[in-house]
């Protein structure tokens, strides 16, 4: 049995704050589980990750996830799961922070939280930096974050 009682350093990365709570390196790879912090109206460009599903928790707050052109709000107690390859993006949609969890199959992805909070990357500014470390976490972005069309036409 593997040790899955290390501890990880919290990180903050553009308002979010990512602790891993079971990294790949504990669990042989299998998964990896990070709690995330995140505040109003936040949340990633569309994106695909190629080579793991990734299911979230909520635990507080409410979010509106897009899923392949679907989108629908969960909130505490409500669960989504994104297979690998589909792509997909959230927004917190409530005023409060949302805290959730994210369980990615394989392990690993949370490596990628980590080199972005180190760089403090911002989008777009430094897109070309995060689509490396992206490319390297078998990470594609695909097009803007949820409510990027409304904030561009105001």
């Amino acid at each position: 049995m593997l040790n899955s009682s290390t501890a990880h350093d919290a990180v903050t990365w553009l308002g979010v704050t990512y602790q891993t709570l079971l990294g790949a390196a504990e669990t042989g790879g299998s998964l990896s589980i990070v709690e995330s912090v995140s505040p109003p109206a936040s949340g990633p460009p569309r994106h695909v990750h190629a080579d793991a599903c990734e299911a979230f928790v909520v635990l507080t707050g409410d979010v509106e996830f897009w899923l392949e052109g679907e989108s629908f709000i969960r909130g505490p107690g409500q669960a989504v799961f994104v297979p690998r390859g589909k792509e997909h993006t959230f927004r917190v949609v409530s005023d409060v922070p949302s805290r959730h969890l994210v369980i990615l199959t394989p392990g690993g992805f949370e490596e990628f939280f980590h080199e972005m909070a180190e760089g403090q990357f911002r989008i777009p500014e430094d897109m070309p930096e995060i689509t490396r470390s992206a490319e390297r976490h078998h990470l594609t972005f695909t097009g803007p974050p949820l409510g990027a069309e409304a904030e561009a036409v105001q």
